[in-house]
């Protein structure tokens, strides 16, 4: 018997069983709108992965919005280089629907990217969704969003993206962002093209000799400069996996609250980095410290 009958005597379809993986509350109608449930319900392997970054990065994002959020204005929350959007979405549908104020604003330079967000969150009934279609550097000034953002994320904005993500909430006084980086080419690039002055000067440039080790070290030592960077700029930062290294290879998490302390000691030792690596140029491009 493959459905129970109605009183009239047509069969009824059976709901979809939801894989285990969907957290309870979640929409189906969302899942599958944004290609991550098949009709039927089903999740394939790369839909299984997505799934599983964007709920364990829902987990901190959950903590610091129910540590920030007022019951008279809820929360804003800006996420940068949002894509498809699957990260604001899920939030709002686990979240944010769940109460009657606050705001979710999604950021991404594709316009049709933007499009599509902006119809589904009207289909959906998810009124206090805004896209902007800029990029996150442009966002800083956009009217639609306030002077104050109580949470930032960025979910793999490449390369100089983060940094612009950070820009944009020490600009509008962030009380915490949540960032997972990607791509970071920018300061290997540097590297590679003091290579020759820097291998006479120090045996450390012996680390960047290498095209590929220039690649990995410019990576991490980049994240170690965004780290000291908010640190000096009064937050408090913890680093960690997103998840276990064979979903992802960029996978690390960068969480930071405001504290309002402003370490000295992290601008001295961003500043003596910088200077080490020969990146001084760039406290004036990315880590602008606070006089």
């Amino acid at each position: 018997m493959k459905g129970a009958k109605s009183a009239g005597g047509r069969a009824k379809a059976a709901a979809p069983v939801l894989p285990p993986e969907v957290r309870a509350g979640q929409s189906l109608g969302l899942l599958q709108e944004l290609h991550i449930l098949t009709r039927d319900g089903k999740l394939n392997q790369d839909s299984r992965r997505k799934l599983k970054q964007v709920y364990h990065l829902l987990q901190f994002i959950e903590k610091i919005l129910n540590d920030l959020g007022a019951p008279d204005r809820g929360v804003t929350l800006a996420d940068h280089g949002a894509g498809k959007s699957y990260l604001g979405f899920i939030i709002y549908d686990l979240y944010f629907k769940q109460l009657p104020v606050g705001t979710l604003f999604g950021v991404e330079s594709r316009e049709e990217l933007v499009l599509r967000s902006r119809e589904l969150a009207q289909r959906l009934g998810f009124e206090r969704m805004r896209f902007l279609n800029q990029t996150v550097a442009e966002s800083v000034d956009a009217r639609e969003i306030p002077d104050r953002i109580d949470l930032v994320t960025a979910l793999h904005a490449c390369d100089t993206a983060t940094d612009d993500a950070i820009a944009f909430g020490l600009q509008k006084h962030a009380r915490a962002m949540v960032l997972v980086p990607c791509c970071q080419a920018e300061v290997a690039r540097a590297l590679n093209a003091s290579k020759a002055l820097s291998l006479s000067r120090t045996p450390l440039a012996e680390l960047w000799r290498h095209p590929l080790h220039a690649r990995e070290l410019g990576s991490q030592l980049t994240n170690v400069l965004r780290c000291l960077y908010l640190e000096a700029s009064g937050y408090q930062v913890t680093v960690t996996e997103l998840v276990g290294w064979e979903h992802s290879l960029k996978n690390e998490l960068i969480l930071a609250r405001f504290t309002g302390q402003h370490k000295q000691s992290s601008a001295n030792r961003l500043k003596a980095l910088l200077a080490e690596f020969g990146l001084t140029e760039q406290l004036e491009s990315r880590f602008r410290l606070a006089q």
